[in-house]
């Protein structure tokens, strides 16, 4: 099986069902412990910590060529030295496995 940084996001085209939970709870730990599922497992969210706000703005910028590259754009909220990560597929009101494959490329940062 190809590790999720390995892989590319796919389009999902609006009403494709989101994952289900059980597919979620199989691909959450391929990623860092400190990502999290919301209730209903409905978002994938990581709050990173940083030095100062350059640093911040730097690991922004990465995120945003990851989004780009994989047209899998997160909810980003950031002020000096932190940055929250939101990841959730509106085409399909829900997680898809794009979420994942775009959260671990994060990690990789």
């Amino acid at each position: 099986m190809t590790r999720l940084r390995d892989r590319k996001c796919i389009p999902y085209p609006a009403g494709t069902p989101p994952i289900t939970p059980v597919r979620a709870g199989e691909l959450l730990p391929e990623l860092a412990p400190q990502w999290h599922l919301d209730v209903g497992r409905q978002v994938l969210t990581r709050d990173f910590k940083f030095d100062n706000f350059h640093a911040t703005m730097a690991f922004v910028n990465a995120v945003a060529w990851i989004a780009h590259v994989e047209d899998h754009h997160p909810d980003l909220e950031l002020g000096y030295g932190h940055c929250r990560v939101r990841f959730s597929t509106h085409s399909v009101g829900g997680l898809s496995e794009n979420d994942f494959i775009c959260a671990a490329k994060v990690d990789a940062l």
